[in-house]
């Protein structure tokens, strides 16, 4: 089966970088998009940032210019450049795929475990 496997959260002081990073796992016809979301308080979570197999990104209002969704096609793995991090930052950051795998003709959207980030001084 196919798994998203997070990692590379931390602490960081405001202002700092994080660089996590996402890897999907399994068998795998095509990765369609990766991308990151975040919970928001009594909300669903909230698309931080996407890269989609054509390499479009997106990126919500509030992290653009600071952060940068990149991918290695050869790991099956993206990345969050995560820069002037701010505390508002803080939270669970959630990898989600949407991926076909090799056994099925149809796409599905997976969900990482998901890796902590805490801005704090």
């Amino acid at each position: 089966q196919v798994q998203l496997v997070e990692s590379g959260g931390g602490l960081v002081q405001p202002g700092g970088s994080l660089r996590p990073s996402c890897a999907a796992s399994g068998s795998i016809f095509s990765i369609n998009a990766m991308g990151w979301y975040r919970p928001a308080p009594g909300k669903q979570r909230e698309l931080v940032a996407a890269i989609r197999s054509g390499g479009s990104t997106n990126y919500a209002d509030s992290v653009k210019g600071r952060f940068t969704i990149s991918r290695d096609n050869a790991k099956n793995t993206v990345y969050l450049q995560m820069n002037s991090l701010k505390p508002e930052d803080t939270a669970v950051y959630y990898c989600n795929a949407v991926i076909q795998p090799s056994a099925r003709p149809y796409e599905y959207q997976y969900w990482g475990q998901g890796t902590q980030v805490t801005v704090s001084s």
